[in-house]
């Protein structure tokens, strides 16, 4: 069971990775455990929970559509808030919906944290917010958080702990994830194997990810999965295949392009950080194709988007864009797209 001061001493560790990280987390399958401890008696009841739970949604939804870090620093306030509400001896029922607050506020600010290159502190906020799921018996969001570990892990290079992850996440959730879920982590599994240039296995995972959301259906699933629809899909599966053009433009950078064109078709409003994520990549497919006057245009829209948003991560990509623009520094419309994410990154 966890208090607020296993939830300190869980943000106190150190990020790891291979089996120091892998290995305590096969706990995740067994059931939680509880203990007896003296606690408080706490008052909590059922309209404060669900105002801790609308909060929690509140934090996430801004995550989605914006990015960054910038509210970080208030959902840690909330975090530390429902620690203290654990800390009393609640109803059973209050105490397990509070410990699934916990894990919901703990994964955003894991993605917060990581979205703003805060690597350590994302990973240490991932740990709490599965343990967090774990012991609030939300087996489905702990896959989630798994598959966020997953995720650092890639942009770690770090493909097969990656890869270890979703298929802890897979096993812990196989009876209980609804298709939205079993298709987002078919596409964290795409994404390992493309990181290690196993293309066949990348297209059947990929292909799986594609079956599981045909099934999908609006508000079946938890709310916090309902972002991943045909567009997330498309976006995810263009880069990796951005991924793979790198090493190979003439086999996939033409498919990569074709699907961030659909992600971008689809995409709603509350996804403006994707929005500009899929602009950049879409950028840099026209680079590897050797289409330059696309590629400019595509900049420009890119740089524009990303400055929509508070995402680092946008930011960081933008700066993977830059050197297709120097190897072009003859003509004119390049430089000025040069120029342009030079005064952005410098702001």
């Amino acid at each position: 069971m966890m208090d607020r001061r296993a939830a300190t001493r869980a943000l106190a560790g150190a990020a790891i990775t291979g089996a120091a990280l892998l290995d305590p987390l096969e706990g995740w399958l067994q059931p939680a455990a509880s203990a007896a401890r003296p606690r408080r008696r706490g008052r909590l009841g059922a309209r404060e929970i669900e105002e801790l739970e609308s909060t929690a949604r509140a934090f996430r939804a801004w995550d989605h559509k914006y990015g960054g870090g910038l509210r970080r620093k208030a959902v840690l306030g909330q975090l530390s808030e429902v620690a203290a509400h654990l800390d009393e001896h609640q109803a059973p029922r209050i105490e397990q919906r509070l410990y699934q607050v916990m894990a919901q506020l703990a994964g955003t600010a894991a993605t917060m944290a990581w979205d703003t290159g805060l690597q350590r502190r994302a990973q240490k906020y991932y740990l709490l917010a599965l343990r967090a799921a774990h012991a609030g018996g939300d087996m489905v969001f702990g896959a989630n958080v798994l598959a966020g570990m997953a995720r650092q892990m890639l942009y770690r290079d770090q493909p097969q702990d990656a890869l270890e992850l979703i298929r802890l996440a897979q096993d812990g959730a196989r009876h209980v994830a609804g298709p939205r879920v079993r298709s987002m982590l078919h596409t964290r599994e795409a994404w390992a194997y493309a990181a290690m240039g196993r293309t066949a296995a990348f297209q059947r995972a990929t292909t799986q990810a594609a079956e599981a959301l045909v099934d999908a259906k609006p508000g079946e699933e938890p709310y916090w999965i309902a972002y991943f629809n045909e567009a997330e899909l498309a976006g995810t599966t263009g880069g990796r295949l951005l991924d793979l053009a790198r090493q190979d433009p003439k086999q996939h950078a033409e498919a990569a392009a074709t699907e961030i064109r659909q992600a971008l078709d689809r995409r709603g409003p509350e996804a403006s950080r994707s929005h500009a994520l899929d602009r950049i990549g879409l950028a840099q497919c026209h680079f590897l194709l050797g289409d330059v006057n696309a590629a400019v245009k595509e900049t420009h829209r890119a740089v524009d988007a990303a400055r929509a948003t508070r995402s680092s991560r946008a930011r960081a990509q933008l700066g993977e864009l830059y050197p297709y623009t120097v190897g072009n520094s003859t003509a004119r419309p390049v430089r000025e797209a040069r120029d342009r994410i030079r005064d952005l990154l410098s702001t």
